[in-house]
């Protein structure tokens, strides 16, 4: 049997082919994706694309047809191996994090530590920064009983990337479900500034444009880094850590936009994240839903809003697990229900 899943629905982006190359491992089901990203200025496979299912078929001894650049069509066979040591050079400035989604998910079952070295682009945009997994994911993915860590050796910024990253994660076993339903007291808002071959007065503008949103209504601890790498560029992640979770946001620097205003509107997003009712913001809880469809017991989350991301994600694992979202639209965001299949 050959599962078909057009990728063009939903978002129609790299996600879907991520989750589907890793699901399709998991599961042991042979997956055909087509139309893939045929909606995007430049269709079909990207370099980060075609790493991340290279890196899933490595690790699993799985077999894949089309792999390449500029491809619309996947055929993934699953192998059944577990190679836990993987080293890989997205060899342009793609995204690390998102070749990290893919095979994380693929060494869920896992019985040895998996370690994967990774070159590419650390803070791109249209990716989650790599600063997001050990300050917001990872710690999240804990409370479910997924250890994983992350070492930022060189940040890569775009067009040269050249950056590398170090990730470990333990053999998973069991998931606990992930109940976010009441995120507790606010224990501190903080975030780092990092700054890369620029001036130092870009970190500063966007720490003073951050203090502006925050300083009249929480305090918060910023600090400003300087790294040095074979790219440039710079940017900012905010966290608010409550007793129960985690609220995050994120800005690069870019030509045309100040310093100062990105600041203003990483805050801003996180702010208005901390207000909304949000007990997991937008940009986790799609990289959160596969472990929480695959967990022990009903999960529970919500978001201010419901992003075309969620939506994909919610989709294309529906196409591989036994797994059920509720989703209810009340005064305070999207409550979201993802119920297993052993617990209908």
């Amino acid at each position: 049997m050959v599962l078909d899943i057009d990728s063009s629905r939903g978002e129609g982006g790299g996600q879907m082919v991520r989750t589907s190359v890793a699901l399709a491992t998991l599961t042991g089901i042979t997956t055909r994706l087509t139309r893939i990203r045929e909606n995007r200025p430049t269709n079909g496979l990207s370099k980060q694309h075609t790493t991340a299912v290279n890196a899933v078929a490595k690790m699993t001894g799985s077999t894949v047809t089309g792999n390449f650049l500029g491809s619309s069509e996947l055929l993934i066979e699953p192998g059944n191996e577990q190679n836990t040591d993987l080293v890989m050079d997205i060899g342009s400035a793609g995204s690390i994090s998102l070749v990290i989604q893919a095979t994380l998910l693929a060494a869920r079952n896992y019985t040895k530590t998996f370690n994967i070295d990774l070159k590419g682009g650390t803070n791109v945009m249209w990716a989650p920064p790599i600063d997001t997994y050990p300050m917001v994911l990872f710690p999240l993915m804990k409370k479910m009983g997924i250890n994983a860590s992350l070492e930022i050796i060189e940040r890569g910024f775009y067009p040269i990337g050249g950056g590398h990253v170090k990730v470990s994660m333990d053999p998973i076993g069991h998931i606990r479900p992930l109940n976010l339903d009441d995120m507790g007291e606010l224990k501190r808002v903080y975030g780092t500034c990092f700054v890369q071959h620029l001036s130092d007065r870009i970190g500063t503008d966007m720490i003073d444009g951050c203090r502006k949103v925050f300083d009249q209504k929480f305090d918060i601890d910023l600090t400003m880094t300087r790294t040095d790498g074979t790219s440039r560029g710079s940017g900012m992640v905010l966290v608010a850590e409550y007793e129960n979770g985690l609220l995050s946001s994120n800005v690069l620097s870019s030509k045309g936009h100040s310093s100062q205003q990105s600041g203003l509107d990483a805050a801003s997003d996180l702010l208005q994240e901390m207000t909304a009712g949000s007990t997991v913001d937008i940009h986790t809880a799609d990289q959160l839903l596969p472990y929480m469809a695959m967990a022990d017991g009903i999960s529970t989350f919500t978001v201010s809003r419901i992003s075309k991301h969620l939506l994909s994600q919610m989709d294309t694992l529906e196409s591989f697990l036994d797994v059920e979202f509720s989703v209810t639209k009340e005064d305070d965001g999207f409550h979201f229900t993802v119920t297993p299949g052993n617990y209908k």
